[in-house]
């Protein structure tokens, strides 16, 4: 599959969309010139003030309340899009909840939950979604992952295992409609630390609010790499030129950072701010909705590491395009 179709003439899919990355995304996806958006969360307030934002900017919003464990729900989400436009041509799946704390501290429960959310829930979203978009007769996947994808952390073991699972999803359909021949193409955005609510919406059993390690970077910096993707397909995207820090690290040296981590992982993601009992594992995003959180006040806007991953094709993926059309 070539490039995509101009991000004007695209009808997109946001779930996910309440606050941070995924409503960084959908009002990029405005400001780039898209008028036909439905975003979707748990979050009804959040998707109301969201949909106005759209509005304003001149898109056609319709707000679809989902919650991406429930299968149903994610079925009739991609039901409601192809009603209202007629098709689907990019569908970004975004939702992702957290928890900090020891292994030893956090519930089996708990493990179960954010397995449920991070990583099932992409699976029963990537279900419904490719169908509709070979319907399209092509578009793009994009699912939100994380640089704890290749490299988990400390106190963080829930999510960095969700998402490995998630990468290793990503992956095998990629390679299953590679196979086929299916005009559908796979992307994965691997953000570093990125200033979202994440961290107050969080779970935590530290005793404090967690943190993005350092340095920060903005969310819109992840929409726009999505956008782009939107258009240039990419395998893979990392966000942040840290990323790139972790995945080497992983890749050339494992144990040094695990030893690196074991001696700093916990300063780099706790502070000393206290933390306010609430969060939404189990429940959706209160409030408007918001892009930026807690730890926005020094963030880095740009990334060349992200810049290049996202327009720079691989040789190993021109060869799947190759294989598709074969």
């Amino acid at each position: 599959m070539a490039d995509t179709r101009p991000v004007r003439d695209q009808v997109v899919v946001v779930l996910g969309a309440s606050s941070g990355i995924g409503r960084a995304t959908a009002l990029e996806f405005a400001r780039q010139g898209c008028t036909r958006i439905v975003v979707a969360s748990r979050g009804e307030e959040a998707l109301g003030t969201l949909v106005e934002e759209l509005t304003r900017k001149g898109a056609e919003a319709v707000a679809v309340p989902t919650d991406i464990t429930d299968q149903a729900a994610v079925r009739a989400l991609v039901d409601a899009a192809e009603a209202r436009f007629g098709r689907i041509d990019t569908f970004v799946t975004v939702p992702g909840v957290g928890i900090w704390g020891s292994v030893k501290q956090i519930d089996l429960d708990e493990f179960r939950r954010v397995t449920e959310v991070n990583y099932l829930g992409h699976v029963a979203t990537a279900q419904a979604a490719v169908p509709a978009l070979e319907r399209a007769g092509g578009g793009v996947l994009i699912g939100i992952g994380s640089v704890e994808g290749y490299r988990s952390i400390p106190l963080h073991a829930p999510y960095s295992a969700s998402k490995f699972a998630l990468r290793a999803f990503y992956d095998a359909l990629r390679m299953e409609l590679a196979e086929e021949g299916s005009p559908v193409e796979v992307s994965q955005i691997l953000p570093a630390g990125i200033a979202t609510p994440f961290f107050e919406h969080a779970r935590t059993k530290l005793g404090s609010m967690p943190k993005p390690p350092p340095p920060v970077y903005a969310p819109e910096l992840v929409a726009e790499a999505v956008v782009r993707a939107s258009v240039h397909p990419r395998r893979e995207i990392p966000v942040g030129d840290a990323a790139l820090g972790f995945i080497a690290g992983q890749r050339f040296s494992p144990a040094l950072t695990d030893a690196v981590l074991s001696l700093t992982g916990r300063q780099l993601q706790t502070t000393d701010r206290p933390d306010d009992g609430t969060d939404i594992l189990d429940s959706p995003t209160p409030g408007p909705g918001r892009v930026r959180g807690a730890f926005a006040d020094q963030v880095l806007t740009t990334s060349p590491v992200t810049r290049v991953a996202g327009v720079v094709a691989r040789p190993g993926e021109l060869l799947l395009r190759a294989i598709k059309r074969r």
